[in-house]
């Protein structure tokens, strides 16, 4: 009887540090390396569809055109938003065609479609130095927007996005499974 109880108790305490050892690499991994979210809202429309479960990665570098998941500076909140400026870049946006650094960029991801036949653009113009008073982007900041920019709030509205404040680089979207892909859309 007293060996039951002994070898009951090694077994229980083998359990026990498995599921110990489990909860410290998950929550690890959750706090350093990556961590599902869940997009809301219609901002990134057509990349990323309300209620979309994505996976982020916190240890990515950021480059032009990726996905990033923020805090927002206006409420407690996460934000998606596609990283158009880097620091040291100039933004401008002519007649629908964005400009960084001089140079146009075809975007394929922004959502063009509206319901208003008198919508003449998708994106108003604007030069980074009417939105924020800079000519280039600073350093240690990002300029960022939505794909659907009708209906996106994004560093048109509420300015940059600092380094400090990201949180990760969208990598995958797991669920709904109709909506799963890897990388960049």
């Amino acid at each position: 009887m007293q060996q039951e109880r002994s070898s009951f108790k090694k077994e229980l305490i083998s359990y026990l540090k498995i599921i110990v050892i489990t909860a410290i690499i998950v929550l690890g991994c959750k706090q350093f390396l990556f961590a599902p979210i869940k997009v809301q809202g219609a901002s990134m429309y057509p990349t990323y569809h309300d209620k979309d479960l994505i996976i982020v990665s916190k240890m990515s570098e950021i480059d032009r055109f990726d996905q990033i998941v923020f805090q927002s500076p206006t409420e407690d909140e996460l934000y998606i938003k596609r990283v158009i400026g880097l620091p040291g870049d100039t933004v401008e946006m002519k007649d629908d065609v964005l400009y960084v650094n001089g140079k146009a960029y075809k975007e394929d991801y922004v959502n063009r479609q509206t319901d208003d036949p008198n919508q003449l653009r998708i994106t108003e113009n604007f030069t980074l130095e009417q939105l924020i008073n800079e000519k280039k982007v600073p350093e240690g900041m990002y300029f960022v927007l939505g794909d659907n920019r009708l209906k996106s709030s994004d560093s048109r509205h509420y300015g940059l996005i600092s380094k400090d404040a990201i949180y990760g680089e969208a990598k995958l979207t797991i669920y709904p499974f109709s909506h799963f892909h890897i990388g960049p859309k």
